[in-house]
């Protein structure tokens, strides 16, 4: 199976130092290089202070759009900090899409950490998504692939456990189907980050959550899919802190949970069956598999 999918454009320090001279005069001699590429946008450092992000690919320049538009709305309520755009990059010849200049935050990618290292996130992390998950507007990002009715995974997970890239598919099938007809949410559509992994997450030198990355997925729904990352970060001990905080905070059912494994299944296998050429995602996908498959 295909893993990174491939750029429609070759976002280059070359070309995205053209556009900062385009449009960012004062920014475009800063120094510049990429720190990361990754299936929707290239990631470049600027300076000291800043980076730029740049769509890859058409699929994620409404990704970019739902940064520049939401971020500003969300970023204040969640207590950590979120890559808020600082600049707007628009569309030019060399360059079909917006893009954004964010701030540049320091820290460590919390896949980074030995996950017995992660104690001092489960609970700041729960105590965000308890500020975050309030209810949408009805303008709020439509995502098909995040939040939606865990059931419509289905065609997906079946895909990725016949790819022969996921261990053991037939025993990880068995709790899928089980997992898949959870009873589904009720009630108003919440805001969802949509794609909670520990790749996402960023730990100060505390040891402490401090900063929560890429919001392209951003949209409205079941909040069960942002609640995987219990199994997607942590290890049993950790998870139970995680959980029974988001649940003291706004009480999260037991249905809610059972989802919440099932979108951490679904999001193991694509790592899995997609994770070829990208290392990091396939070590998560192992570790949430094994964390899924150990019970709650």
């Amino acid at each position: 199976m295909a893993g990174t999918p491939s750029a429609e454009v070759d976002v280059t320090v070359d070309l995205v130092r053209r556009l900062l001279r385009a449009q960012h005069p004062d920014l475009a001699e800063l120094s510049l290089g990429v720190v990361a590429n990754g299936w929707d946008n290239v990631t470049l450092r600027l300076g000291d202070e800043l980076a730029v992000r740049v769509p890859r690919r058409e699929m994620a320049a409404q990704l970019v759009r739902n940064e520049q538009r939401w971020l500003p709305v969300l970023a204040p309520r969640l207590g950590v900090d979120a890559p808020v755009p600082a600049r707007i990059g628009h569309p030019a010849d060399e360059m079909p899409w917006g893009w954004s200049i964010v701030p540049w935050f320091a820290g460590t990618m919390v896949e980074r950490l030995p996950v017995s290292a992660r104690s001092g996130l489960a609970r700041p992390l729960a105590e965000v998504l308890a500020r975050l998950h309030t209810p949408a507007p009805d303008d709020a990002p439509a995502n098909p692939f995040r939040g939606v009715l865990l059931r419509t995974r289905e065609e997906g997970v079946r895909t990725q456990l016949a790819s022969g890239l996921v261990p053991d598919a037939t025993c990880v099938g068995r709790p899928w189907d089980e997992l898949r007809d959870t009873p589904t949410r009720i009630g108003p559509a919440l805001w969802v980050h949509g794609d909670l992994h520990p790749r996402n997450l960023l730990a100060g030198s505390d040891g402490g959550l401090r900063a929560i990355l890429d919001f392209g997925d951003v949209t409205a729904g079941d909040p069960a899919t942002d609640l995987a990352t219990a199994w997607m970060t942590f290890d049993a001990a950790n998870r139970a802190e995680f959980r029974a905080t988001m649940t003291a905070l706004i009480g999260t059912d037991a249905d809610t949970w059972q989802r919440a494994r099932g979108w951490a299944l679904s999001f193991a296998t694509m790592f899995l069956a997609h994770g070829d050429d990208e290392p990091i995602m396939r070590r998560i996908g192992e570790h949430t598999l094994r964390e899924v498959l150990a019970g709650d």
